[in-house]
């Protein structure tokens, strides 16, 4: 089955094309072949940015799967992320999806066509139908509204991806998302993690690497979490009240396993997983204090009884998730308080309005 990247490679200066050019690339429902042009993105017409990453594929999270998915001529750009301002104030911070048809290079005029043509739906989508679509619709019986976003349908908008296809890995180097040494290296960790841990002789190795800081086998800090807190017993919890601009640092990884339970890695719900080991010990300014965000299953906001952190630059790098390595949607990672402290003399400022990578 062939595969239809974007035009675009990560690198490149795109334009976002004028509201009424993308209007007229989707249908009644606000999508593009599955993929919904969100109302938050509308502020961003007519500007110029930096392919973040060609997203060739992605993590599916809305039906729990954790598996990777294709997608054909998406990319990310720069760290333009959701601000939830359509979708009830949802403080996820999405990574944002835009297709071909939604970008032209700058050197492009506006009435050259594009290398391919753009859609031709049936049904013309005008501003208010594209704010409509934000919502799905309720019996009357349900209370409050249920929300449709790119997160939601992400799984509508994409096919099936085995994380044991090759051509995903040759991608990822062809569209400049990664080097050939990060590519080969992930999978490296990959394979040897998978034997450590199937094998009677890799998981008695296993031990003994955890009491080391680094080995050369696994490529540096050894990314396994191990939740001490016995299954069926309340985790601990915590508060320090953090405000954006604050400067924390992430405790280290064997203080915040002694606050997550050994059955399913979590505190009181939210999960602490192998994509987080890499930051413990590092210092990072606090983003935003996470209190509503929409559960991709249902479409149903979720109000936190605590709130999580959002921490500048510190996202999922798909580097240990073996089903979906290297996912470039880089989807920030939550903290509870309790896995945070509060370093040197603090002079809070508003948050940025991206969370950039490192």
């Amino acid at each position: 089955m062939s595969w239809r990247l974007s035009r675009f490679r990560t690198g490149d200066l795109v334009e976002v094309r004028s509201k009424e050019e993308i209007l007229a690339t989707l249908t009644d429902a606000g999508r593009s072949a599955g993929m919904p042009f969100m109302p938050e993105m509308l502020q961003f017409c007519g500007q110029k940015f930096h392919v973040g990453a060609v997203a060739h594929k992605t993590c599916e999270t809305a039906k729990r799967t954790y598996q990777g998915r294709r997608l054909e001529t998406t990319v990310h750009l720069a760290d333009l992320r959701c601000d939830g301002s359509a979708h009830g104030g949802c403080q996820a911070a999405c990574r944002l999806f835009w297709r071909d048809e939604w970008l032209r290079s700058p050197d492009e005029s506006v009435k050259t066509p594009t290398v391919r043509p753009l859609p031709k739906p049936s049904t013309r989508c005008d501003e208010s139908t594209l704010v409509a679509s934000t919502q799905r619709p309720r019996s009357a019986e349900e209370n409050g509204p249920r929300y449709s976003c790119q997160a939601t349908e992400l799984y509508e908008a994409t096919t099936a991806l085995r994380w044991w296809d090759p051509r995903q890995y040759v991608l990822d180097i062809v569209t400049g998302n990664h080097s050939t040494g990060a590519v080969v290296r992930a999978l490296w960790l990959a394979a040897m993690r998978s034997w450590l841990r199937n094998t009677p002789r890799g998981y008695r190795l296993v031990k003994r690497v955890r009491e080391t800081t680094h080995s050369w086998l696994v490529g540096g800090e050894v990314p396994d979490v191990h939740g001490t807190v016995p299954a069926g017993q309340p985790t601990p919890t915590g508060r320090i009240d953090l405000r954006p601009g604050e400067r924390v640092r992430i405790k280290p990884k064997e203080e915040i396993f002694e606050t997550i339970r050994e059955d399913n890695k979590q505190n009181r719900g939210l999960s602490f997983d192998q994509e987080m080991v890499r930051y413990c010990g590092s210092v990072a300014t606090v983003h935003s204090s996470v209190t509503n965000i929409i559960d991709e299953a249902t479409g149903d906001m979720i109000r936190m009884k605590q709130p999580c952190i959002i921490l500048d630059g510190v996202v999922c790098m798909g580097e240990y998730s073996a089903c979906r390595l290297m996912c470039p949607r880089q989807l920030p990672s939550f903290w509870r308080e309790l896995w945070l402290e509060r370093v040197g003399d603090q002079n809070p400022q508003p948050a940025a309005p991206a969370l950039v990578a490192p």
